[in-house]
């Protein structure tokens, strides 16, 4: 696998951003692990970070290259610093410079595929909440969404109960505390739910995961509750508490269940 660090400048932000590449390379001589990379255009993840984080994080804290060598799959690691991957209504424009910029800037560096079956987007916090907006307002482009301690924008928050440093991050990001400004936008995930299901949209599957001791529990139960009450499961909605908090020894462990949740072709033993 080779590890790449990429600088280039952003359209939609207007200014230079990071994004951290993880690019399968055929290798057998590597010492305690397996590589695999296909002759056509790579599947790649796009991982996305939590609020205290930035794009180098997943590869400092997890085993994450590990995990993807065997599957030829390529990862991108974007940072967005703390716009929640929106479109701020005060900062920069994040939502559209990951779903809409970020891909089409990667595949025209990298042999990426832009087939909707090659492409799953996860991320944990902060970039679980992101992937949940991303993955459903978009998903002609994604077969798969990986959530992990987070729950999806379903409901209006309870305001009292956020601390002031929150309600400002809010403010700054979607320009108040009214829920009805952003209701029937990407922000509100409910209305691309329904969205996909009147218009007969291809469904991305989600993976949801999060531990038991988790802070954010309830707004994952309402998010479970929500998408359980939807007849036939139309998202393959599959839903995992297990033993732990909000820490990386939770999300080093249990990406592995996403990527096999995916069922990517080869598949090895993804655990070594």
């Amino acid at each position: 696998m080779a590890l790449l660090h990429v600088n280039f400048f952003s359209q939609s932000l207007g200014m230079c951003v990071a994004v951290d590449v993880i690019l399968p390379q055929r290798a057998t001589k590597q010492i305690g692990m397996a590589a695999v990379a296909s002759a056509d255009k790579h599947p790649v993840l796009w991982l996305l970070h939590g609020a205290s984080d930035n794009h180098t994080i997943w590869q400092r804290r997890t085993s994450i290259e590990r995990y993807a060598a065997p599957l030829g799959l390529a990862v991108v690691m974007p940072n967005v610093h703390l716009s929640s991957y929106a479109d701020m209504k005060h900062g920069g424009k994040y939502y559209t410079y990951i779903s809409k910029e970020l891909p089409e800037i990667m595949r025209s560096m990298f042999p990426l595929s832009d087939r909707r079956e090659d492409n799953f987007i996860s991320g944990l916090s902060m970039g679980g909440a992101g992937c949940m907006k991303i993955g459903l307002a978009n998903p002609e482009n994604y077969a798969a969404i990986g959530c992990f301690s987070a729950g999806a924008a379903i409901q209006a928050p309870n305001y009292e109960k956020l601390s002031d440093e929150r309600k400002e991050r809010i403010v700054r990001i979607h320009g108040s505390l009214n829920w009805e400004d952003v209701k029937g936008t990407e922000e509100d995930v409910a209305s691309s739910v329904q969205k996909i299901l009147d218009e007969k949209k291809p469904c991305p599957r989600i993976f949801h995961s999060v531990g038991s001791s988790d802070m954010t529990i309830p707004s994952a139960h309402a998010t479970r509750d929500f998408f359980n009450a939807i007849p036939g499961n139309p998202f393959d909605y599959h839903y995992e508490e297990h033993p732990g908090a909000h820490t990386w020894e939770y999300w080093d462990e249990h990406i592995q269940d996403f990527l096999k949740f995916i069922d990517l072709k080869p598949v090895t033993d993804i655990r070594n």
